[in-house]
């Protein structure tokens, strides 16, 4: 049995009221501007509801659509500019025991919010996408189609340049 027209935008509707705002904040996030991450969900939207016949319900509603709108801000990134810094120009990949003038570290929620926002755009999508959104560097390789290498030295260098922007004191 199919469902009508009417259950389906009935269905879509709920998906969006429920799923919207969380969805809007991913694409914020990995985007950084307001014009684009409401792009990115509407983009989403409209790619989950042509696509709805590959919902297999294996994972939540809300799983599937966060895969989409990650995806679409991802696409409408690297349509408008290059994601990921040149790689060529690639300082040695950090260690995890590499000190960072992490300690003393005083912030608010606004302050790291504004740092994140000045990161480049591959720096902050792969921050974003690994301590916002939880993936991994294997799955958010996959994602963004670049080697796990590269992701790690992004992650590093994001993380980097993060702490500095943080221990800038801001100009009076």
């Amino acid at each position: 049995m199919t469902r009508g027209t009417d259950d389906i935008e009935a269905l879509f509707r709920d998906a969006y009221e429920r799923h919207a705002r969380r969805l809007f904040n991913t694409a914020y996030r990995i985007l950084g501007n307001r014009s684009d991450a409401e792009d990115a969900l509407q983009e989403a939207f409209l790619s989950a509801f042509r696509n709805r016949e590959g919902f297999e319900g294996r994972a939540a509603v809300g799983t599937w659509l966060h895969r989409i709108v990650v995806n679409c801000s991802i696409n409408l990134m690297r349509s408008r500019r290059n994601l990921l810094t040149d790689m060529d120009a690639a300082e040695e990949v950090p260690t995890e025991e590499a000190a960072m003038d992490e300690e003393g570290l005083e912030m608010d929620v606004a302050s790291v919010k504004r740092a994140i926002a000045l990161l480049p755009d591959g720096y902050r999508t792969v921050i974003c996408l690994h301590l916002f959104e939880g993936y991994d560097h294997v799955e958010i390789s996959e994602i963004l189609g670049v080697a796990r290498a590269s992701v790690r030295s992004q992650y590093h260098r994001a993380r980097k340049q993060l702490v500095n922007l943080l221990n800038q004191k801001p100009a009076s």
